[in-house]
């Protein structure tokens, strides 16, 4: 990586952690604060890569820890999914039926059939493989 590419990163890095907090603490919109939100983690984890910016460090390198970056947040975001599942099934009242919210509630699928879970699932073995993959041509 060049001298500018390595400074270029940095500054990539940095600036998303800053936009992230500056979308969590506007005053305007909740969907801002909730892409804000979810921008913090993935900020949290890009820092990772800042050892990384630096002249001489190859690409390919940058690109591996990027994608093992990517397959965690996967996985940590569908680890939060079940757990607020479970936190719902052993904590909380089951819906009324006899109410329109209740009705609602018990029409839904459960979280493991909902389309983003299995996106989100499926990125992360697509990124699994690819790392795989990506490693060993490298030897």
């Amino acid at each position: 990586m060049t001298t500018q590419g390595a400074l270029r990163l940095e500054y990539f890095i940095i600036g998303l952690g800053i936009f992230a907090l500056l979308l969590i603490f506007q005053p305007f919109s909740l969907k801002l604060f909730a892409i804000g939100s979810g921008l913090v983690v993935l900020a949290g984890l890009i820092n990772n890569l800042l050892p990384l910016a630096r002249p001489g460090v190859p690409v390919r390198s940058v690109i591996n820890v990027a994608m093992v970056v990517a397959m965690i947040f996967c996985i940590v975001l569908l680890i939060s999914i079940a757990a607020a599942h479970l936190y719902g099934v052993f904590f909380l009242r089951p819906p009324d039926p006899n109410t329109t919210a209740g009705k609602v509630q018990l029409a839904t699928k459960p979280f493991y059939l909902q389309p983003l879970v299995w996106y989100i699932a499926a990125a992360a073995a697509a990124l699994a493989v690819a790392i795989t993959v990506r490693t060993k041509r490298a030897r």
